[in-house]
């Protein structure tokens, strides 16, 4: 048995062998020399291994195509897009808020070449890149100044770096959140060099807390109020308002920081949901500096937005911190098209965040049925349902919206989500009632064509 097994190891060929074959070298032309190599190497080594084992030798073109499989699969692309059939609207895992059609051409037009970022076309001269965006968050929230930075994360981290290290900063304990990844404010806090001062209780948090905590510590500098953005504390509560908090602050000669997190610019009661707090509220409140996030509810890319009183804004403009969070060109250029389509008043019309937030539940339906007559068509057992629809990203926490839901009837739902995960472009659907669902209102019309065919598809090799 010994001398068989060391016989067919000796008949496998060598990799100076397969590179010499045709279909390798196009394998070469396609993933290049050194990472062929080492697919084949790796491919030889499992062989051996099966062949130890009692396998066969496998002939050169089944040694090419594994090969060829591991280049595929180690090359290629993980980031890509996917279509989002859960009805998350702002799904963090899939990239929060997709953008707009002019956001997404205005990126691919200047991911071409060079750009204004930061030079004065006019002038002739060197630019700001924060003269393309900041203008315009100024002029739709009424702030004074604004700064745009990587994230919300970053915004708020620099505004405790630069303007309060060193410093006590007095919160609720009711607001001492933490929010996905583990991002969690008492950590923030301690990393900017700030001191965390606890006032209140969970769900009970009165101004006398405040006065308490200036009295009694004298480093007390910032109060800061952190939104509760993605939970809800119901039943016996109480907390100041932004506007008693900054009105007690100044009182006190203490400013205030706003922690807004999802950004909206929209008041969200016209669409039957509950009142998500705006920028322009916190601004018109006398907040000293807001953050908020450029990709939830404003619609746009990942960014981090601060705005507020010029003389802190300004301070965090010139932070060493600022430069390391700053917003690349690609980041700007899609927020610059995001904010004109508010200043064009056709946000809701352009932006999916908001088309999505205010599509009507009969046009869901209409495309629900249209999409189960058609998988019907194709023999595949389907129902249209309703079911709930979430805004998601940390933004309105418990609120829904009503939609109609395609649910797939399948044995093994489990084994169905996968086969569309796998899928290319990769579907995410949910599963309730051991039913694979799909909600219309988070799948681009654009998607349509490409989803219908990923189910038809994922049917068929589950009905084999």
């Amino acid at each position: 048995m010994r001398a068989m097994i060391q016989k067919r190891l000796r008949q496998l060929p060598s990799v100076d062998h397969l590179l010499g074959l045709e279909a390798v070298q196009e394998l070469v032309d396609g993933f290049g020399r050194q990472p062929t190599v080492e697919a084949l190497r790796e491919t030889l080594d499992a062989v051996r291994g099966e062949v130890r084992g009692g396998g066969e030798v496998p002939d050169d073109p089944t040694l090419v195509q594994r090969a060829s499989s591991r280049l595929t699969e180690r090359l290629a692309p993980t980031l890509r897009p996917v279509i989002n059939g859960t009805g998350v609207i702002i799904h963090t895992n899939l990239g929060r808020a997709p953008l707009s059609k002019r956001a997404r051409e205005a990126i691919n037009g200047l991911s071409r070449g060079y750009s204004s970022l930061e030079y004065d076309v006019d002038a002739g001269e060197r630019g700001q890149r924060s003269s393309h965006v900041e203008p315009l968050v100024c002029e739709l929230t009424g702030a004074e100044s604004a700064l745009v930075v990587n994230n919300n994360a970053g915004a708020v981290l620099l505004a405790l770096t630069g303007l309060a290290r060193g410093k006590g900063v007095v919160i609720s304990r009711g607001q001492l959140v933490e929010i996905g990844g583990g991002f969690r404010v008492p950590d923030v806090m301690a990393q900017s060099g700030a001191r965390l001062i606890e006032v209140g209780t969970t769900n009970r948090t009165h101004l006398y807390d405040y006065e308490n905590a200036l009295s009694e510590n004298d480093d007390a500098a910032w109060i800061l109020r952190a939104h509760h953005s993605n939970f809800r504390v119901v039943g016996f509560t109480s907390e100041p308002s932004l506007g008693e908090l900054v009105e007690f602050g100044q009182e006190h000669g203490v400013p205030v920081m706003d922690d807004l997190g999802s950004g909206a610019l929209i008041e969200t009661r016209v669409f039957a949901l509950a009142h998500e707090p705006t920028v322009q509220e916190s601004v018109d409140a006398g907040a000293a500096v807001v953050c908020f996030s450029g990709d939830k509810l404003l619609g746009g890319p990942q960014a981090g937005i601060i705005v507020g009183k010029t003389r802190y804004v300004d301070a965090l403009r010139t932070h060493p911190l600022a430069r390391a969070l700053r917003a690349d060109k690609l980041c700007l250029v899609g927020l610059q098209e995001t904010l004109l389509h508010y200043l064009r008043d056709e946000a809701v019309e352009e932006i999916p965040v908001w088309q999505m937030i205010a599509l009507p539940l009969d046009a869901i339906a209409e495309r629900a049925i249209k999409w189960q007559q058609m998988l019907q068509g194709a023999g595949a057992p389907v129902d249209v349902v309703d079911g709930r629809s979430t805004v998601g990203g940390g933004s309105l926490p418990g609120e829904t919206l009503p939609t109609k839901l395609v649910a797939l009837r399948s044995p093994h739902p489990d084994a169905l989500a996968r086969e569309l995960r796998v899928a290319d472009p990769p579907v995410v659907a949910r599963i309730e009632a051991d039913h694979v669902v799909l909600d219309p209102r988070t799948v681009l019309p654009e998607e349509e064509q490409a989803l219908l065919m990923s189910l038809m598809s994922a049917l068929a090799r589950q009905s084999h």
